[in-house]
């Protein structure tokens, strides 16, 4: 098995060699010339172009040294840029390198990687641009236990970020493969999540958002908020579960709902669905005397990441189109105050930690049964079981044509047409989410590029009681 050893730095020195900052900007460089789909079109970009790639080839080979775990891969990446550049800087194609890079076959914690692609970064740049990456793999025992176990993800590789291309300072916090230009798809083997970012983003924004509803947080949730390196061990654990689950169940559609057109609030109930069931697993271990005391630990830390980042930071992330996680925070929040498990009294919100557990795993149950009785129902009755389902407990908005009801809906018509009549703000935030927006809206956005490194919010930039006072 591979060991941190393999490098003859410490993983987190890397950001500052010579050789890395020069690949850097050259990438960076390479940027600025490249249009959306990769190419370099015009031909007098083309000799910078070809300076970048020397500097990054040469790069590579003075980082090999410190990643010979990647020595395979780091060669086709080099055939495929200078391919590219061969071949005039069309569309790039680096499916080579990418059919070689295998992150999840040495999933040892700290082990380092450098990743060099043209990509697109989800919630960052749909751009195809050279996007370089080094990153480092979180793999605590724990973890390992629980994969090796009841919990096997053989896909899943968490990570968190040494250092990044501007691709990656934004809100991204996934390095999947198949945002890779290549000539043809090959079959997938691994989705990288950065722990690290979800980890950071969530302390900050918990931090805001308790100040301003004045809410007590409980013990082990104000140790997430505190410590960095705990929290990223949570959300690694959240992750392993919720990465799983999308292919698991009673499933009446494809749950990534590839090159489908479908309502966006399935796409609010698949990833609600998959994070309740990351809730009620962990439930399950906090309860099993089987388990080891720090597992049964960090399985308590998930139930209260689930809740606050559901509840705080999805719900009033990203703007009001389509907004699938957020509408999935505004469900689970309204679920647990008409549950009578949270409450906003007084200007102060709480949560009776006693009684939440339950109410919880019910609305995953909720969920889980809709798509059981799914599967004998058509498309669009599936749909219409999903939005009463929603409607429930989230109330729509008052122009909207679902709803009036079937009646008021072109049933007799293809199913886009359908879609085409779910408003983009179809269930609009409560009263108490516009004033928390409002709020932690400027925390929120200084999270983008945040990493488990970044310097926490200083004394001025955090809500205080002033604004507690209108909200």
């Amino acid at each position: 098995m591979l060991t941190t050893d393999t490098t003859r730095i410490p993983a987190q020195e890397l950001p500052g060699l010579p050789a890395w900052k020069d690949l850097k900007t050259a990438a960076t460089a390479l940027q600025q010339v490249q249009v959306k789909d990769g190419s370099i079109p015009e031909p007098a970009d083309h000799a910078a172009a070809r300076a970048c790639i020397e500097t990054i080839v040469e790069s590579i080979d003075q980082l090999r040294p410190h990643l010979e775990h990647d020595g395979e891969y780091l060669g086709l990446v080099q055939q495929d840029l200078r391919r590219w550049e061969q071949d005039g800087f069309g569309v790039p194609d680096f499916l080579d390198s990418l059919v070689a890079f295998h992150p999840e076959q040495a999933r040892v914690d700290g082990l380092p990687h450098l990743v060099l692609f043209p990509m697109y970064t989800q919630n960052g740049s749909t751009n195809r641009f050279v996007e370089a990456v080094l990153v480092q793999v979180i793999w605590p025992e724990f973890i390992a236990d629980l994969e090796a176990g009841d919990y096997s993800n053989k896909l899943f590789v968490p990570i968190r970020f040494l250092d990044f291309t501007p691709g990656y300072d934004t809100n991204s916090a996934v390095l999947f493969p198949e945002s890779v230009a290549v000539r043809s798809t090959p079959t997938f083997t691994w989705g990288g999540i950065f722990a690290d970012r979800e980890a950071a983003r969530f302390r900050r924004v918990l931090k805001a958002a308790a100040d301003i509803t004045s809410l007590e947080l409980p013990p082990g949730a104000d140790e997430l908020a505190e410590d960095q390196h705990l929290a990223e061990k949570t959300f690694v654990m959240w992750d392993l579960i919720h990465d799983r689950t999308h292919m698991r169940g009673d499933l009446p559609f494809d749950p990534f709902m590839i090159k489908q057109r479908m309502p966006y609030f399935l796409y609010s109930l698949e990833e609600l669905r998959c994070d309740l069931t990351a809730f009620r697993e962990s439930v399950r271990i906090e309860r099993d005397e089987k388990r080891d005391d720090a597992t049964r630990r960090y399985a308590k830390l998930v139930q209260y990441a689930v809740i606050f980042d559901r509840i705080f930071r999805f719900a009033v992330t990203g703007n009001r189109v389509r907004n699938y996680d957020g509408l999935g925070g505004q469900l689970l929040f309204a679920w647990m105050h008409q549950h009578h498990v949270l409450h906003w009294t007084d200007g102060e919100l709480s949560i009776d930690w006693d009684e939440v557990t339950g109410v919880v795993v019910e609305l995953g149950a909720r969920i889980e049964d809709l798509y059981w009785r799914s599967i004998d129902r058509p498309k669009t009755a599936h749909w219409l079981a999903a939005y009463q389902m929603i409607s429930e407990t989230l109330t729509p908005n008052p122009a909207s044509v679902w709803a009036k009801g079937p009646d008021a809906l072109p049933l007799d018509g293809p199913p886009r047409g359908l879609t085409d009549q779910v408003l983009d703000d179809e269930f609009p935030l409560s009263m108490f989410y516009e004033a928390l927006e409002r709020k932690i809206r400027p925390v929120i956005e200084s999270t983008s590029g945040i990493t488990g490194e970044s310097p926490e919010l200083d004394e001025s930039s955090e809500p205080g009681g002033a604004a507690r006072e209108s909200a």
